[in-house]
């Protein structure tokens, strides 16, 4: 909503993009919309149509759509067109480029991944377009609406993820076969039609592989061994980076590149993934693997996406004398480097801090980092954030999530 907010009158066309059920649609024509109301903007000068309602089907026809739309703009006042769905419409790229070239049309829209993506976007708009990323629920937002404690809703939470749908459902078994369905029936079929696949057995199985993988470094070649090795299927590694990209322009997963903190620059050769939502990672596995550990991880890399930041996987190398005298070379790693402008942080993610080895280990990396940028470790334990001995900031996970401003302690 502060981005929308933000973003009025900029000349721009705003693109609501984000998974299928992220709750584009209701930021859009529900929460904007009466913000613009609630600001005095008069009824008449909003034009909110959502073209997967079957009144408007006439709309999906672009020039009925263009001439309903110029025949609503009002002269001397500034225009509000919202559009829910946009690319049912054929040809909707021209149709927004025509009514952006009208001063005094403010312009917002939300698509399917299945074929309005960001990339689409960056090159048909040419520039002319801001992209306003939905992501699910964040765990703050989440408490919200939850009855009970911080301790309980974290354990659903990291169970079932941050769909806002999920609030309407009241029993485990609900929420189980929501998420699988949504999985299965919207976005592997979206990502399949989309890309004109011949079947989904590939691209569902690397899901899975993703899925198990979380918070490992992986490359197409490797994947295409698992699936030799493990799935005894046959696969190329092109096929694989082919799969990977479909992925990440659907939002399902979202990279973390690999960032050499002393030699300021990236390494090519293994990539991170994480899931949007760690309830649709958990459905693809049947929900009978959720390692804490890992799936804390990917949490933390959403919220840190979700406030803006661009997250990178950060290693460090150092050189260490082993068992026979020689000088070896190590790498070590950084769970994430968090940019955001001039901003940086280094972050841990340690889910059990219980003895010195566990601690020592977690900071050995950062303590390798030469700069005076801010070093956090975030626990999964309830503690009190403070500053240790070595000058780490270290805070609890909830901690973490709940306050937005908790990486300025």
């Amino acid at each position: 909503m502060k981005q929308l907010e933000d973003s009025e009158g900029n000349g721009l066309v705003k693109v609501i993009t984000g998974i299928r059920r992220a709750g584009k649609s209701v930021l859009l024509s529900e929460l904007f919309h009466q913000h613009l109301i609630d600001n005095g903007v008069d009824e008449s000068l909003i034009i909110d149509i959502a073209l997967d309602d079957r009144d408007y089907a006439e709309f999906l026809n672009p020039d009925v759509f263009l001439s309903y739309a110029k025949s609503r703009i009002r002269k001397g006042e500034r225009n509000y067109i919202l559009i829910d769905e946009v690319q049912m419409m054929d040809d909707f790229v021209s149709v927004l480029l025509s009514l952006l070239h009208k001063p005094n049309c403010d312009i917002y829209v939300t698509g399917s991944n299945s074929r309005f993506l960001s990339t689409d976007i960056a090159t048909e708009f040419r520039g002319r377009s801001q992209e306003i990323h939905v992501w699910p629920l964040s765990f703050s937002e989440y408490m919200e609406n939850y009855q009970g404690n911080e301790r309980e809703a974290w354990k659903e939470y990291l169970e079932f993820g941050g769909l806002p749908q999920l609030a309407s459902f009241k029993t485990r078994q609900q929420k189980t076969d929501y998420l699988t369905n949504l999985l299965h029936t919207v976005y592997v079929r979206d990502l399949v039609e989309r890309n004109k696949l011949p079947n989904d057995k590939g691209l569902t199985d690397l899901i899975r592989i993703l899925a198990s993988i979380i918070g490992s470094p992986c490359n197409p070649l490797k994947i295409s061994k698992t699936f030799d090795s493990v799935l005894h299927q046959k696969i190329t590694d092109d096929t694989v980076s082919k799969y990977l990209l479909y992925l990440q322009e659907s939002f399902l997963i979202h990279p973390a590149l690999r960032y050499d903190v002393k030699g300021r620059k990236y390494i090519g050769t293994e990539t991170k993934y994480y899931f949007s939502d760690i309830g649709l990672r958990n459905s693809v596995l049947d929900f009978r693997q959720i390692e804490e550990n890992h799936s804390m991880e990917n949490v933390i890399y959403a919220e840190l996406r979700r406030r803006g930041f661009m997250v990178d996987v950060g290693r460090v190398e150092t050189r260490e004398i082993d068992t026979s005298g020689r000088q070896v070379r190590k790498k070590l790693e950084v769970d994430f480097v968090a940019n955001q402008g001039s901003q940086r942080y280094y972050i841990q993610s340690a889910y059990k801090m219980y003895d010195e080895e566990k601690i020592n280990q977690e900071k050995s990396s950062l303590k390798l980092i030469p700069d005076s940028f801010k070093k956090i470790i975030i626990e999964e334990d309830d503690i009190v954030p403070y500053h240790d001995n070595d000058g780490f900031v270290r805070m609890g996970l909830l901690d973490f999530l709940l306050r937005p401003d908790s990486l300025n302690f």
